[in-house]
């Protein structure tokens, strides 16, 4: 079974600048993956021409169920609020999917707060410091019948400030306590490998650079498990003609 995470950055190239829903099935194709997570995905944006990037990518994999989950609702620039779930169809929004060969038995969403406070931060880019504010963030989990028994897989797109995102993973993993295991959580977690096993509590493994695209130097996208999961070959980090991250793929099997 192959499991992937990818942060698709709404689908745009740092090529051409563009968004095309064909190179992104493409991708998609590319990755062959069983299991797959998506972090950075639109729904009725007019960047994105206003297309459903899950129904895409869930009909490039062949996945027989998909869940799209907005963190966001509005459009980047104009109106851009917290999703609360209950939008209506058509409405502009943005956040995170999880698709999946295999039957879906049922799902769970989990809501991660924002940090409230703007922080400074610094920009690798200007070489100087700004003022950084926080947005909300949400988790996905599916719990799946897969090829070894049912399983749990969860994917998320963390918060970038330094703490507030560790303090995020916590909870999410809290609230997960109770699910069928073994579990999976994955993501771009925006955090180097230590601090996500740390945090998580769970094993890493996938141990590879994602970011930057590249020329990958950090890893911020994680596979991490819980119980009898276990990595069936080296991880991959696959570079795509979309994105600032590469892809993340990682063979697993039933230890």
């Amino acid at each position: 079974m192959r499991i992937a995470s990818f942060n698709i950055l709404h689908g745009r190239s740092l090529e051409d600048g563009r968004v095309d829903v064909d190179r992104l099935a493409s991708a998609v194709k590319t990755l062959d993956a069983d299991v797959l997570g998506l972090q950075e995905v639109d729904r009725d944006q007019p960047r994105s021409m206003e297309a459903d990037l899950t129904a895409v990518a869930a009909e490039a994999m062949g996945a027989v169920d998909s869940q799209f989950v907005a963190a966001l609702s509005g459009t980047p620039g104009g109106t851009w609020m917290a999703a609360t779930g209950d939008e209506q169809p058509g409405s502009a929004s943005y956040g995170i999917s999880l698709l999946s060969r295999y039957p879906v038995l049922s799902w769970r969403v989990v809501r991660l707060a924002p940090l409230r406070a703007s922080v400074p931060l610094w920009s690798p880019d200007s070489r100087r410091p700004f003022l950084a504010r926080d947005e909300p963030r949400v988790a996905v989990a599916a719990v799946i019948d897969g090829p070894s028994g049912q399983f749990t897989v969860c994917n998320t797109h963390l918060s970038f400030i330094p703490r507030w995102n560790g303090h995020q993973l916590r909870t999410l993993v809290r609230s997960l306590e109770d699910t069928r295991e073994p579990l999976v959580v994955m993501g771009d977690l925006n955090m180097q490998q230590r601090a996500a096993a740390r945090n998580s509590g769970l094993t890493p493994i996938a141990s590879v650079a994602t970011f930057p695209a590249g020329r990958p130097t950090r890893q911020l996208d994680h596979v991490l498990v819980r119980g009898r999961l276990r990595a069936a070959g080296a991880a991959e980090a696959v570079q795509l003609p979309l994105s600032d991250h590469r892809a993340l793929v990682v063979p697993v099997e039933a230890g």
